[in-house]
Parts: structure tokens; sequence; C-alpha cells
């Protein structure tokens, strides 16, 4: 089976579904719930679910959330080795939901700062890297993401990023953030992140300049669907599937994991972007940025 490794974060996510408008200094209810989250952590669930085999790297803490968070993963059959950092805070994200599913998150990073070389497995029987923006965006995982985007570059595996939010990309100098894209062959991101790293506000525009970097651009657009280019061929526009849009979080990180996983059978850029958006429809009808542990797509 082919293989995807999932290079970034993994975190516990704290779920408030907010049923009324938010009463600032007072009580406000809601619907709480944990899962598993970060970028890297739900790509991996998502592409597994989808018939992909895959491997996580990233850390979790030595405490009840890092033990939650590798159960889930066993349950969902997501490779990982060396997870545990020991004495660290497993990385947790409070995510506000509102009445429209719209998500507001609040992350703190915890054992997910430090990724080094050492963490990167043997590459042989991987086909491809995904590798969230987060990794990049924190600085102290920086120069150790940095030295293992060269060694899989060395090995000649294609590598998906997506950079990940507009408020992570603000605290780092944005010329660096679009050094990092030419080291890519996907780019995938959302229209938001896509405006925000070529200054284009036009979205062919912004993926024409995304291909200077990188040969293959792909920009997320929520309910509109999404758009996708790749060096010397046709924009390819497709629809979001209808769907009841319950909780957003994780959308675009589904969309990435059925993408990856369908390049690996059929390298055809609309039949990658047909696959995500199907289980980024999957996605926004649960709660969580995750799969059950019953999903099968």
């Amino acid at each position: 089976m082919a293989k995807i490794l999932c290079i970034g974060d993994v975190m516990l996510d704290v779920i408030a579904q907010i049923t009324t408008e938010i009463n600032y200094g007072s009580d406000t209810p809601s619907k709480i719930s944990t899962h598993g989250g970060g970028a890297a952590g739900n790509v991996a669930t998502w592409a597994t679910v989808t018939g992909a085999q895959t491997q996580i790297v990233a850390r979790v803490g030595n405490d009840s959330a890092g033990v939650a968070v590798i159960s889930e993963f066993d349950a969902l059959g997501v490779i990982h080795t060396n997870l545990v950092v020991e004495g660290a805070q497993t990385g947790v994200v409070v995510v506000l939901v509102d009445l429209n599913g719209e998500r507001t998150m609040f992350p703190e990073t915890g054992a997910n700062a430090g990724l080094t070389l050492n963490d990167l497995p043997v590459l042989d029987g991987f086909e491809a890297v995904y590798l969230s923006g987060y990794a990049l965006l924190d600085e102290i995982s920086r120069p150790g993401v940095l030295q293992m985007i060269d060694a899989i570059t060395a090995q000649g595996l294609p590598i998906f990023f997506d950079p990940a939010t507009v408020g992570g990309m603000s605290q780092v100098n944005v010329d660096e953030v679009r050094s990092w894209l030419a080291l890519m062959s996907t780019l995938i991101m959302n229209e938001e992140e896509a405006i925000f790293l070529t200054g284009k506000t036009q979205l062919e525009s912004a993926l024409d300049t995304l291909l200077v970097a990188a040969p293959t651009a792909v920009i997320k657009r929520g309910s509109q669907g999404a758009i996708g280019k790749s060096r010397g061929g046709q924009t390819i526009a497709i629809p979001a599937l209808p769907t009841t849009v319950i909780d957003t979080t994780g959308a675009g990180d589904s969309f990435a994991g059925g993408y990856i996983a369908s390049w690996l059978i059929n390298k055809d850029l609309m039949a990658c972007m047909q696959n995500g958006a199907s289980v980024a429809a999957q996605c926004v009808a649960i709660v969580g940025a995750r799969p059950q542990v019953t999903t099968a797509l």
C-alpha cells in the first residue's frame, strides 16, 4: 500500500459549539467536546480512512491529552513512532464554533515545538510527504524542518504543503514564508492565505503567482469549492459538494488528506481535487477535525 508521511503538529482540540450569541463577561450556553487535532494529524487520519497508509511525525506530551491523541491514531490506523516527549505538555487548541459552523481557534503549541531531523524516519517506502505550515512557522522547529525538507527532496519525494493560517504567517517575515514555497511540489491553501502570500485579489492571478514557485497550486474556497492549476495547464474549478455544515474545523486538512490519497492512485488534478472536496464534505458534517473511528469513505 502507498504510504504518506505527514509532518507537523498534533493537538487536542477542545471544541465549544455556541448555541446563541456570545454573552461576553457572562455565561453562554454551549456544547463542549474534545477531539484529536493538529493539521498534520488531521491530514494523516483523513488520508488513512480514504485508503492510504500514513505515518505521522509530530510530538505529544506524556500526559492524559497525549494518551488520548495516540489512542485515536491507533484506532484509525495511523502509524506513529517516538511521539511522546517526557515532561512536555501536549498541544491544545480551544475552538469556538459559531451558529454558522465557522470556527475560531486559540492554539498552544506545547510539545510540537522543537522538531529536529532526528524525528524524520527512514524515507524508503514513502511516496508523498505532507508538511503543515505550522511546523515551519514555529521558530524552534524551523531549522530541523528545513533540514527534513532537504532530506526529503534528496530522496526525490514530492512535498504537499499547506502554509497554515494568515494569523500564523503574520508572526513571521512574509518574504521568508514565500521563500519556502519554492521548496514544495504542490501548494494547498485557502483563499485568504493565497491573497496574503501573493498580494493578488484575483484568484487566477494568485494561482499564476504561486505557480512561479511550485509546479502545482490549489486554492480552497470553502462553500465555493476550489480552483487549481499546474504549470502549463488550464485552471480547474470544482464546486463544493452539498452537505450539512455542522463544524468547519479541519475542513482544509480533510481536503488535503483526500487530495493526496487520490494523487497516489491518479495524478489527475481534477480527480484529486474532487476527492478532496468529497472528503471535506464528510468532515464539515461532523463535530471535530478528525474522522470518527467508524468512518469509512
